[in-house]
């Protein structure tokens, strides 16, 4: 214990502090760069505005405002109940404060396979696990748990086998499954450019940490979806420089 400007500082007050900032911090990290922050913005301004209609006495502006307010929490849950889930389920995890363990000769790999049908504009999906656990989407498809290799991601796409129609989900070094369906996101509708490929890896990014890569069958086109973020047009380059900041290199 000790006192600061007449106060005194126990080592539970200190510790109370912080919680509370690294409960704050973490919670700026989940919101930055998506629209749950456009929408904290907002409801920012919405309280200053409420503060000053109280206190310039603007009284339907204050009522109107009061009941508003009234029901902040159950505002909140409607409008954030992806990230709240999201964030809820990183928790549950166990392994909200770690990277996920994919080696660098993993991602060479990875990369060669996705540049090869780049080239012959074959259409591909591959969904990389961080922490947040994919059982249920990969219960959906065929588990192969094998070695992640150029030639096999090359052969898993190729057009008009069993396993070409899907994902491949990749867990640390290895291919998981194949052929697993994803849940489509409501974004890229009325774009002919973007198809069903597209919006699936936007749909597993918007629910979970994944980060998806996906080769465009019409443009040969190379795009990385994560966050509920979509970055298209990438070469050889740029993806793995992507791929490598993305799970925390």
């Amino acid at each position: 214990m000790f006192e600061l400007f007449g106060i005194q500082i126990t080592w539970r007050v200190l510790l109370d502090i912080g919680l509370v900032a690294f409960i704050y911090y973490n919670l700026i990290v989940l919101v930055r760069g998506t629209r749950a922050a456009a929408v904290l913005y907002g409801m920012v301004v919405v309280l200053v505005i409420y503060y000053f209609s109280d206190l310039f006495n603007l009284y339907t502006l204050n009522a109107m405002l009061g009941e508003f307010l009234t029901s902040i929490f159950l505002i909140v849950v409607i409008l954030f109940k992806t990230d709240i889930r999201k964030a809820l389920a990183s928790v549950g995890t166990k392994r909200f404060w770690t990277k996920s363990q994919v080696r660098d000769d993993t991602l060479d790999q990875m990369v060669r396979a996705v540049m090869t049908m780049s080239e012959s504009s074959t259409g591909a999906i591959i969904v990389i696990e961080k922490n947040m656990p994919l059982g249920d989407i990969i219960e959906r498809g065929i588990e192969l748990d094998a070695k992640v290799n150029t030639e096999l991601i090359e052969t898993i796409f190729v057009p008009d086998t069993p396993l070409h129609d899907g994902a491949v989900i990749v867990r640390r070094d290895r291919i998981v499954a194949a052929a697993c369906i994803l849940p489509l996101s409501s974004k890229l509708r009325g774009q002919p450019m973007y198809g069903t490929r597209h919006r699936a890896a936007l749909g597993i990014s918007e629910g979970s940490d994944a980060i998806t890569v996906v080769v465009s069958e019409e443009r040969g086109e190379v795009s990385v979806a994560m966050n509920g973020r979509l970055t298209t047009s990438l070469d050889e380059v740029r993806l793995m420089r992507v791929l490598r900041n993305a799970l925390g290199r």
